[in-house]
């Protein structure tokens, strides 16, 4: 790889500008390709427009905004990329559109280039079936938006090469993100480990314990969460929020702990996806009356406990089975969620003997294997330990 880094983006949506856009205030050269002109037009109008209000508000100066912008250069010609040495697809998570693309790459760039997927739920090693030389391919996921959210998970397939993760992840951190090393397994690490986050929240809900208002503020006023998971999925939209977890449940092979719900279904299906619709969990209609929460201590804490653990036994459970360190664990809880603490610090804070009681309570109660707690989790209170280092 030559030492001046040229970089091309495969996809003009919102995360590919915001890719685009990283690597351009990095000072370096960036081609973005779109096969369709209109979305070319409508990402760099939008950049411009973002470039101007980072100016308004001090975060950058004229000169730098002139610089990135310049190094950026917008084609509807794939065969512009042939020059770039990091290529980055973040186009529609289709595998099979994907593989496709990535066939045309392979044959334009030169050998030594690294080919990334930005997806977020695909398998890195079926992506990599598609390429000659798969050992120069790996996920890089990227968190939306990408200019600000810190986290960047970085994913090696069955073939890739260990100097491709290396030369990848020093990339990334020189672009003062913040980059964990994550096994190529479904939802890699945040998507897996923040599941109970909503899941057990929509049981609760469906199990009628509390309704979606006093759930979001018995999370907030007890965990220190900025949103709280009804909150969130608006945001998020159901839509995306319910594929993540039916992807998730499916390539785990139906495993109970992921199963999607279908109170979460219905929402989708009447076409209630969230803040985008004017209308989720919440009604975001102008007249709408504000949805007040039951500010009930006893309820609040008994909802918090029973969120918080599933997570922990989540993330407890990421340990045991590899998916990443407890280092980058915890990294990855925080930056790619904001999660206000990580959850392995956090089971130890509130006392591992006391997580494993609490799910052993619920596993006895509901008789679900959704309940059931780690072998790590276990093996660990058992030998009188206090923390997973």
């Amino acid at each position: 790889m030559s030492s001046e880094l040229k970089v091309a983006v495969i996809g003009s949506g919102t995360m590919g500008s915001g890719i685009a856009q990283i690597a351009a205030q990095n000072g370096h050269e960036v081609v973005v390709y779109d096969s369709k002109r209109e979305a070319i037009t409508s990402a760099k109008e939008k950049l411009e427009k973002l470039f101007s209000r980072l100016i308004e508000k001090g975060k950058i100066t004229e000169e730098q905004s002139s610089a990135a912008q310049k190094a950026l250069h917008w084609t509807p010609e794939i065969s512009d990329i042939k020059n770039s040495n990091l290529v980055i697809e973040a186009i529609i998570e289709n595998g099979e559109i994907k593989k496709e693309v990535f066939n045309s790459i392979e044959e334009l760039v030169e050998g030594d280039a690294i080919i990334a997927s930005n997806t977020s739920s695909l398998s890195i090693a079926s992506l990599g079936a598609a390429f000659k030389h798969p050992e120069r391919f790996l996920g890089i996921h990227f968190f939306n938006p990408a200019p600000l959210m810190p986290l960047v998970e970085i994913v090696p397939g069955l073939a890739t090469s260990p100097e491709t993760v290396e030369k990848t992840r020093k990339i990334i951190d020189d672009w003062g993100k913040v980059t964990v090393l994550a096994k190529d397994t479904p939802g890699f690490i945040v998507n897996r480990i923040a599941r109970p986050f909503y899941g057990e929240s929509l049981r609760i809900y469906e199990e009628g314990i509390a309704d979606f208002a006093t759930i979001d503020w018995a999370l907030k006023e007890q965990g220190d969460f900025r949103m709280g998971p009804f909150e969130l999925m608006d945001l998020i939209g159901n839509d995306i929020n319910f594929t993540v977890t039916e992807t998730v449940f499916r390539e785990f092979f139906y495993e109970p702990r992921y199963r999607p719900s279908l109170t979460q279904k219905r929402m989708v299906e009447a076409g209630l996806l969230g803040r985008k619709s004017g209308r989720g969990y919440y009604d975001y209609s102008e007249d709408a009356a504000e949805a007040l929460p039951n500010r009930d201590p006893e309820l609040a804490k008994k909802i918090f406990t029973r969120v918080l653990v599933m997570l922990i036994n989540e993330a407890v459970d990421a340990v045991f089975l590899q998916i990443a360190s407890p280092r980058d664990i915890e990294l990855a809880m925080t930056k790619g969620v904001n999660y206000p603490k990580g959850l392995l610090g956090w089971g130890e804070e509130l006392g591992l003997q006391c997580v494993l009681a609490e799910l052993n309570s619920l596993y006895e109660e509901y008789g679900e294997d959704r309940y059931r707690p780690s072998p790590l989790l276990r093996r660990t209170v058992m030998a009188g330990k206090e923390n997973f280092l």
